[in-house]
């Protein structure tokens, strides 16, 4: 049905139709007998989805795609994710995702640099461009884009005397840094508002950039992901990483991460699953957003547009800065690398300092038990050795990450060799989790 002229469906008729024309969801739902509620189905398991999702392999979507646009996940997998919309579905989500923008606090008449990246199927920067387009307020656009160089970025503010940025926070932090070392050059930049995504603004970037720009407006720009689509919008009553879900087109589900039930009281954390009521084409259901969170307001019905707090990634990946580093990933390159020592686990550490995330690799062995100075040496220059090879093979096989250093993103990555017994658990399963997030 059509709804303010944005066409969307229940769960259970996108539910009937995948089962109809997606041979993935047909082979998924084999067996299930009652479909009364969402949460009967079974929640998706991602490498078989995407394994069904293929340039070569279709068998997610219901029919030929005719017309629409095509994306490829942000992340450094090399194993990259293909999105599929419909022109009616993309021109749905970037008008209802402009709404969601109009809320942030921008204005008639406001001048927009957009400073998200563009190329290689990439879709932030198209998104947040069409999404101004669509959206309710008139503003004037200025497609910059993340890759141009920081002077020119700055002329660009300057000339045009743009009053609102858009963009990745690496981003914004870099031009604010080099402003800042540069102001006699720049005397007219008068920014009132920062609008970011792809990943969060912690406390120490946001006084950065208040120092920078005394008196700036910073707001999440919205939560959208290539694979799930239409998440979140943030308005005057969000805090920092907070939204609220877009309930009209979106059934937004935190779900125990031990039990895999749905969470419904506040403050209690989980793992993040989307159904989208307005893609067909490659429908999306019961599908782990990758972040994990928490619901901050009561629920009062499914019409509602709940308020829930992001609390980082989900154990599939790392958010390490604008990058996500697959666990699995990084155990394929383990096994490639062969290097030469017996590894019992893994876990990642994600670390924020001096404004940039950075990501330890923690990797258990196990412990020698002769404790002599020349057998500790010997181990150390082994140890030495094999991250050596796992650190370029990774490089090799995820050059995305290496760029991301060399353009001062992201801190370098490292390893910390441990044992088992060292290395974190869940308190109550006993289970070794896969990420730590120590960021504040």
């Amino acid at each position: 049905m059509r709804q303010d002229g944005i066409k969307k469906y229940t769960w259970q008729e996108i539910v009937e139709w995948a089962l109809k024309h997606s041979s993935y969801y047909k082979k998924l739902y084999q067996g299930i007998f009652s479909f009364e509620k969402l949460s009967n189905l079974p929640i998706i398991n991602q490498d078989d989805f995407w394994k069904a999702n293929t340039i070569h392999d279709n068998r997610v979507l219901t029919s030929a795609a005719p017309d629409g646009i095509v994306f490829k996940s942000g992340g450094t997998t090399g194993n990259p994710k293909f999105s599929v919309f419909s022109r009616e579905e993309w021109s749905c989500m970037v008008r209802l995702f402009g709404e969601g923008m109009s809320r942030t606090g921008i204005l008639e008449g406001d001048r927009v640099g957009n400073l998200f990246y563009v190329g290689d199927l990439y879709g932030s920067f198209i998104f947040i461009m069409r999404s101004l387009e669509e959206g309710p307020v008139p503003v004037l656009q200025f497609p910059i884009g993340g890759g141009t160089p920081i002077e020119v970025i700055l002329k660009t503010i300057q000339d045009f005397k743009l009053n609102v940025l858009v963009g990745p926070p690496t981003t914004l932090l870099s031009a604010a840094a080099y402003y800042s070392e540069n102001r006699s050059v720049y005397p007219e930049i008068r920014i009132q508002k920062l609008l970011y995504g792809g990943e969060s603004v912690y406390q120490d970037q946001r006084e950065q950039l208040q120092s920078v720009f005394p008196g700036v407006k910073i707001s999440s720009v919205g939560y959208a992901s290539v694979d799930a689509g239409l998440l979140g919008y943030a308005d005057a009553d969000c805090e920092l990483d907070e939204h609220k879900s877009f309930s009209k087109v979106v059934i937004l589900e935190i779900l125990d991460e031990d039990t895999g039930e749905p969470i419904h009281e506040i403050n209690q954390p989980g793992k993040l699953v989307a159904t989208s009521l307005m893609r067909r084409l490659m429908p999306i259901i019961r599908y782990p957003v990758g972040d994990r969170a928490e619901w901050k307001e009561v629920y009062h019905g499914e019409n509602q547009d709940r308020k829930f707090r992001l609390l980082g990634r989900a154990e599939d990946a790392a958010r390490v800065g604008p990058l996500s580093v697959y666990y699995e990933d990084m155990r394929s390159v383990m096994e490639q690398a062969d290097p030469g020592v017996q590894i019992s686990g893994f876990q990642f550490m994600i670390y924020h300092k001096d404004r940039k995330d950075g990501l330890v690799v923690r990797i258990a062995i196990q412990p020698e038990e002769d404790r002599s100075l020349q057998v500790q040496e010997k181990r150390l220059e082994k140890l030495k050795n094999a991250w050596e090879k796992i650190l370029n093979c990774f490089n090799q096989e995820r050059s995305a990450y290496l760029i991301a250093v060399e353009r001062n993103l992201i801190h370098p990555m490292e390893v910390e060799w441990t044992t088992l017994d060292k290395m974190g658990v869940n308190p109550r399963t006993g289970k070794l989790r896969r990420i730590l997030d120590l960021r504040k």
